[in-house]
């Protein structure tokens, strides 16, 4: 048994946490939220008073936290957690996905106080977490991915080890920029397909068994019917809400600016998901792109 401090008990925190739980770990949490708090005491848990209160006797931080401004001051703040943890062998784990510059910072703060530190945002969206099968990218030291990786694997299904600080932030937002542009090109084929009289049913056919196929045709199809599974067939209710999305598209637009790539659908992704996200549906699960897409008219 591991004690372990969970900050950040929102939709994907909660689930991890109660797989730790189940895994036979003390959780000790903390959120703002004092609903979430209550909710992982029902689950098994241990409330907190506050972060550094969380962190005070684990052996284990994990956070999964909004942004990087979030995860700065949990960490660096006055009373934050490296403060709290300071002098004893903690393994601190991010899984929230900010922006790298901020993962490296945190990263270098921790290891000047003696603390490893691992960021290790995930994919898989509340369903993944709930199954305990995310996708985790980890960056960090090898030695702090190997204590890790018990914790992580009764909250994932694959773990990658990305390469050193920040590398797991990197891989997050390079592959959401993929999704995000593909989910588009997905939706822009059932419009079209639609406009030109074609089945859904039989676009789906073809697609998914020729070079069109991806991700987000045969595993979360935009258009209701051919996979039950998607939220197109649950009014979008959010597996992945188009508001996070937009999120991570910028976070790669930062990222891309900072580092002079050059990632002209990227952009152009970020800017219909922003449009996407203004015309009401940032609550909505990112494919609903599907729905905004069908009232457009060709400019």
């Amino acid at each position: 048994m591991t004690d372990i401090a969970f900050i950040g008990l929102g939709n994907m925190g909660a689930p991890m946490a109660a797989n730790l739980i189940r895994a036979g770990h003390r959780v000790r949490g903390f959120d703002l939220s004092a609903a979430a708090i209550a909710a992982h005491v029902a689950a098994g848990g241990e409330a907190a008073s506050s972060a550094a209160d969380a962190a005070s006797a684990a052996e284990v931080v994990i956070s999964m936290l909004p942004a990087g401004s979030h995860v700065r001051d949990l960490y660096l703040g006055a009373g934050g957690v490296v403060a709290a943890a300071r002098g004893r062998d903690v393994l601190l784990i991010d899984g929230s996905t900010i922006d790298v510059e901020t993962a490296r910072d945190v990263a270098r703060a921790a290891a000047a106080a003696g603390l490893p530190m691992l960021d290790a945002p995930v994919s898989g969206g509340v369903g993944g977490a709930q199954a305990g099968t995310l996708t985790f990218m980890v960056g960090g030291e090898e030695a702090a991915f190997t204590r890790a990786r018990p914790l992580l694997g009764a909250m994932g299904k694959n773990i990658v080890h990305a390469g050193g600080p920040g590398a797991g932030q990197a891989a997050k937002i390079c592959n959401n920029m993929i999704l995000g542009v593909s989910m588009l090109a997905v939706c822009e084929a059932f419009v079209l397909a639609d406009r030109l009289g074609l089945a859904r049913e039989k676009l789906f056919e073809v697609s998914s068994t020729a070079s069109g196929q991806c991700w987000s045709l045969t595993s979360y199809c935009p258009v209701p019917g051919p996979v039950p599974t998607a939220p197109s067939n649950r009014d979008y209710a959010p597996g992945f809400a188009a508001a996070l999305m937009l999120k991570d598209l910028k976070l790669a637009q930062q990222a891309a600016d900072a580092s002079g790539a050059a990632t002209p659908l990227g952009a152009e992704a970020t800017a219909l998901y922003q449009r996407i996200n203004d015309a009401g549906l940032a609550g909505k699960d990112f494919s609903a792109a599907f729905t905004w897409l069908s009232g457009q008219k060709r400019e």
